[in-house]
Parts: C-alpha cells; sequence; structure tokens
C-alpha cells in the first residue's frame, strides 16, 4: 500500500513538472533571458557546452573539479587557434587523475592553474565573454554525460558573467600555473 501511495506521488509530481511547468524541461528557453538547461545522461549536454564554446567571440574561462573530457579540450583548443583567450583552473586532485587532459591544453599553449585554496576546488564553470555562464553539477568528463546523474545550465548574463569572472580571478590569482612534462 505504501508503495503505491508513493507512486501516485511520483506520478502526481511528473504531471505537474511536464504540463504545468513547461519550461523545466532539457534545453528550455525563457523569453526574457537566454537560458538552456540540460540534465544528464542522455541529455547530450556536452553538445551544448561545445556549441557556446564555439560562440565565443573573445575569451573563454575554465573553473572545473574534474576535467577529462577529450571533446571539451578540442573545443577549447580550436577557440584558441581561433585566437580567443582561454585559460583553465583545475582542481590539484587533476595533477593526478588518470585521464586528465591537462597535458594536452599545455601543449596547445593553453594556461593552465591549479586551485590550491581549498581542501576541494569544486567549480564547474565556464564564463565566455563576459556574457553567458554555465555552471550546474555537470563535470567535464565522459562519465558525466553518458553515466551519471548531473545537470547543466547556461545564462547569458553580463551582471553574473562578471561576478563568476571575479571569483575567477581571485582563483587564478590564488593558483599555482601548471608546467607539466
Amino acid at each position: 500500500m505504501q508503495q503505491i501511495s508513493m507512486m501516485m506521488r511520483v506520478s502526481v509530481v511528473t504531471f505537474l513538472c511536464l504540463f504545468l511547468f513547461p519550461t523545466i524541461s532539457t534545453n528550455a528557453q525563457s523569453s526574457s533571458a537566454y537560458q538552456r538547461v540540460c540534465f544528464s545522461p542522455e541529455g547530450h549536454c556536452v553538445s551544448i557546452i561545445l556549441d557556446e564554446l564555439g560562440k565565443a567571440n573573445r575569451f573563454v574561462r575554465v573553473q572545473a573539479y574534474s576535467f577529462t573530457s577529450r571533446e571539451i579540450a578540442a573545443e577549447l583548443i580550436a577557440a584558441a587557434k581561433r585566437g580567443i583567450s582561454v585559460e583553465v583552473i583545475v582542481d590539484k586532485s587533476q595533477l593526478t587523475e588518470r585521464y586528465s587532459i591537462l597535458e594536452e591544453l599545455r601543449q596547445n599553449h593553453i594556461p593552465v592553474y591549479v586551485d590550491h585554496c581549498c581542501a576541494i576546488a569544486h567549480n564547474k564553470v565556464m564564463i565566455i565573454d563576459g556574457l553567458r555562464v554555465i555552471t550546474g553539477s555537470y563535470n567535464f568528463t565522459k562519465n558525466a554525460e553518458y553515466k551519471n546523474a548531473e545537470n547543466l545550465l547556461v545564462l547569458e548574463d553580463a551582471t553574473l558573467a562578471a561576478k563568476y569572472l571575479e571569483n575567477w580571478t581571485k582563483h587564478q590569482l590564488g593558483s599555482d600555473n601548471v608546467t607539466l612534462k
């Protein structure tokens, strides 16, 4: 009986989310501000990140707890080759991460910094051109895309982007520049 009651509650909540609140869905857009929302696995969040990076005109700043996605690294490298200023801050765990892409970024002249500020630097942020912010629980990893339940949010808001950029700069100033092999 308790299982049926729980199933009914889940059904009601699902109905409310899908039919009464349609903006709570993958890739939702609002008329008041540019936004994209994605949920993994199977939400194709990496394609949203790649699309947003492809639109960069001036700069991209990244803060990443875990960064092993070759697709995202390749797009950052492509942006740098287009003349976009790209800089990345990572958690210290990335120095020993088996699938880390730090060396690849460094070989392509992208400055990489290691954040030692806290127990872990758990940020998952991209700031693009001082206009757009990509954030959420989504790590820049293959597992985030295909295995984990994670979320990604893209917001276009210059005021919000300025706050994230200020925080990025604070962490960059307290970080070590990575010199790898």
